[in-house]
């Protein structure tokens, strides 16, 4: 009988994307193992256990989170897979969280509801709020639109840290008087989920309206923090778990010989899952705003423009103008929009079959659901779902 792979994992179990990526291993090590794993609770910025350096494994899943960790690593010399993509370490391949995907996903949620004036509320010296930031900035500058305004805390850190998160609370005042000098309406983007309820903790004490004036949307989807927050945080599912098992993948081939890639591996966001705090149409066209509601309201029940034609009692031509000025979109765009997101809802709260979320999502036909669907996620409806429930 072969041995059993012994593999430690150095992943924070403190947080929700910690322990959802250890789901991720777990669920691989079920399909594929066994496996025997080394884990203890630990944070992020933890010094590698002591246990470790006279560790006889096989293998290493890791966060790899300051310089010091990474030479810890390097010296072990075993097949070792990194989740965090911060420390190159020579062999050691990395499988990681999209950031660019996740900003992008951040930035239509908010150009869909209207908005026009954006803010990035991030933290400093923070890796993955630095690239959020740059990717944000990027896709609204390739959609037209200006920079975000931005907030950053300054950060303390250790000297010997190359990387470090800052999550204590921000100056209340400073945020306050930032915030009150925003255009509104704004749509704001937090670096996380974290950093998105202490916008809406300030947004709360000094009468900020929330969405209407600021509408906040974080990443992580963290769903006990984000219904915790008043109002609920809209927020960016990341996909940890598919993260957390193709990691286990990659280190199982390794520890078959397979040579690593070079190239990061990037895991894409499952989507924005949406609540109240970007519930908001920023629109001051009357027949637009009317338009809109409309659709939100009736894009499952197989309407089409001729619907919202009728209804807000303007040409077809006059419509499709002001959506493409003011949407960047069709009025057909915004309905088959509206239909992708509840199909996403449908599959990820209900057990329905393929054919009755097409029905509930106002298709004729399962096929022309699952078309527009891949179209427009690049997954098909089944795919989505397996991602979401792994």
């Amino acid at each position: 009988m072969s041995r059993c792979p012994r593999i430690a994992m150095l992943i924070e179990s403190s947080r929700s994307y910690g322990r959802e990526l250890e789901r991720g291993i777990a669920a691989y090590v079920r399909e594929h193992g066994p496996w025997t794993v080394f884990q203890h609770e630990r944070r992020l910025y933890d010094a590698v256990p002591a246990w470790l350096k006279h560790w006889d494994g096989d293998g290493i899943i890791a966060r790899i989170g300051s310089a010091r960790i990474a030479e810890e690593i390097r010296k072990k010399r075993m097949p070792t897979v990194d989740l965090l993509g911060l420390h190159a370490v020579p062999g050691v391949p990395a499988v990681m969280t999209d950031h660019e995907a996740v900003a992008r996903a951040a930035a239509e949620h908010l150009m869909e509801r209207g908005l026009k004036h954006f803010a990035y509320c991030g933290q400093s010296s923070v890796f993955f709020s630095e690239r959020r930031h740059e990717f944000f900035s990027e896709c609204l500058r390739d959609r037209g639109y200006p920079a975000p305004h931005v907030y950053v805390d300054p950060a303390r850190r250790k000297a010997d840290e190359s990387y470090a998160e800052v999550q204590s609370l921000p100056s209340a005042e400073s945020m306050a008087s930032w915030i009150a000098s925003l255009p509104k309406p704004v749509g704001l983007m937090a670096c996380n989920d974290l950093r998105a309820q202490q916008v809406l903790t300030v947004c709360g004490q000094y009468g900020f309206a929330v969405p209407d004036e600021v509408a906040v949307i974080g990443v992580d989807n963290d769903d006990v923090l984000c219904e915790l927050c008043d109002p609920p945080l809209s927020s960016v599912a990341k996909n940890a778990r598919r993260v957390g098992f193709e990691a286990a993948a990659m280190l199982a081939r390794m520890l078959k010989g397979v040579r690593p890639p070079r190239k990061r591996t990037l895991i894409v966001p499952l989507g924005v899952v949406s609540r109240r705090s970007t519930d908001v149409l920023a629109v001051d066209d009357a027949d637009l705003a009317a338009a809109l509601r409309f659709i939100r309201d009736h894009a499952c029940d197989g309407i089409d423009i001729d619907d919202v034609i009728g209804h807000v009692h303007v040409s077809r031509s006059t419509l499709k103008r002001r959506f493409s000025q003011l949407l960047r979109r069709s009025p057909s765009e915004e309905i088959r929009r509206v239909r992708v997101v509840r199909v996403k809802e449908l599959l990820t709260t209900t057990p329905h079959p393929l054919a009755k979320v097409a029905a509930i999502a106002g298709f004729d036909h399962v096929e022309s659901m699952c078309k527009l669907f891949k179209k427009a996620t690049g997954r098909t409806p089944g795919e989505f779902r397996a991602e979401w429930r792994a």
